[in-house]
C-alpha cells in the first residue's frame, strides 16, 4: 500500500485510514486521542477514496510529542472532509501535508487549536482541481489566551483546471501573542518558460501536463 500511494514512512507509531476508515491491522496505536508521550513520532496516515461526509479528530495532550500527518485523498462523487487538531500537549508538535484531488465537489474544513503554550502545529494543503470541479478549502487557527510562544502556520495551493472553481477560506483566532502565525493561499500556474523547456527536451504535451503535475504534488518543502 505504501508504494501504492507513495508515502514515505519512518520508524513512527501509526494510525492509518484507507478511504476513510481505520485500519487496525496496519496500526500500532488504537486512536487518535494521544494522552501519552511516545518514544517515537507518531505517524497518522490517511489514504484512498473518500465521499459524503468525513471527519478525523486529532488530540495531543501528551507533553513533547511530536505528531505526523499524511494525507492523499481523492473524491469522485461529492465529498466532506473535517479536521481537527487539538494540541493540548506543552512542547508538542504536530506537522501536516496534506494532498486533496477533487473530481466532482469537495468541502475541506481544518481547524487547528493550540491550547496549551510552545505547542505547534504547522499544515501544508494542496490542491489538485479537475476539470467543472467545485472545492470549498477552509481553515482556521485558534491560539487560546494562554497558548504563548506558539507557532502557528496554515497553507493552501492549488493547481486547477481552467474550468474549475476553487473558494480559499483562511482564518485565526489569537487570544495572545504567538511566536509565529502564519496563513497563505496560491494558485499555481506554470510559466512559459518552464513549458518550453519541457517540451523542447522531447515531451508531448500530455507529458508536460503530468511532469508539471508531478512537480506540484512533490514540492513539499519542510517547515
Amino acid at each position: 500500500m505504501w508504494d501504492e500511494f507513495n508515502i514515505k514512512t519512518f520508524p513512527a507509531e501509526t494510525v492509518v485510514f484507507r478511504d476513510g476508515v481505520f485500519c487496525p491491522d496496519l496500526s500500532t496505536l488504537k486512536n487518535t486521542d494521544f494522552n501519552k508521550t511516545y518514544k517515537k513520532p507518531i505517524h497518522i496516515i490517511y489514504i484512498g477514496e473518500i465521499s459524503g461526509k468525513n471527519r478525523l479528530d486529532i488530540n495531543i495532550s501528551a507533553k513533547n510529542q511530536h505528531v505526523y500527518l499524511t494525507m492523499k485523498i481523492k473524491n469522485k462523487k461529492p465529498a466532506f472532509l473535517n479536521i481537527f487538531i487539538k494540541n493540548a500537549g506543552k512542547n508538542s508538535d504536530f506537522r501536516g501535508h496534506i494532498l486533496l484531488e477533487n473530481k466532482n465537489n469537495l468541502s475541506f474544513d481544518c481547524m487547528a487549536n493550540h491550547n496549551e503554550s510552545d505547542t505547534s502545529i504547522l499544515i501544508k494543503t494542496k490542491l489538485l482541481a479537475d476539470k467543472n470541479s467545485i472545492s470549498k478549502i477552509s481553515g482556521t487557527a485558534v491560539i487560546d489566551k494562554k497558548a504563548f510562544n506558539t507557532s502557528s502556520d496554515i497553507s493552501f495551493s492549488a493547481m486547477a483546471d481552467k474550468t474549475a472553481r476553487i473558494e480559499f477560506t483562511p482564518a485565526q483566532k489569537i487570544s495572545t501573542i504567538p511566536k509565529k502565525a502564519n496563513h497563505s493561499a496560491s494558485i499555481y500556474q506554470p510559466n512559459m518558460i518552464q513549458i518550453e523547456y519541457l517540451r523542447e527536451s522531447g515531451l508531448s504535451g500530455t507529458e508536460v501536463k503530468e511532469t508539471l503535475k508531478e512537480a506540484f504534488i512533490n514540492d513539499f518543502s519542510l517547515f
